[in-house]
C-alpha cells in the first residue's frame, strides 16, 4: 500500500516540475497569463503530492 502512494507522489512531483518549467519559460516569454496558469496547475500538483507523501510515510509508520 505505502509503495502505492510513494508512486502517486512521484508522479504529482514531475508533474509539478514540468508545469514549473512551462510557467518559467512563458514568464520568460512575457506571457504572464499563461505563465499564472500553469503556476496553478504547479501548486495543485505539488498539494497533491504532499498528500500522497504524508499518506505513505503514515502507511511505512504503521509496518514499524
Amino acid at each position: 500500500m505505502a509503495h502505492e502512494s510513494h508512486k502517486q507522489a512521484a508522479e504529482h512531483h514531475e508533474h509539478a516540475a514540468k508545469a514549473h518549467h512551462a510557467a518559467a519559460e512563458h514568464h520568460e516569454s512575457g506571457n504572464h497569463t499563461t505563465a499564472h496558469e500553469h503556476s496553478e496547475k504547479a501548486h495543485a500538483h505539488s498539494v497533491e503530492a504532499h498528500k500522497h507523501s504524508g499518506d505513505a510515510h503514515a502507511k511505512s509508520a504503521e509496518k514499524l
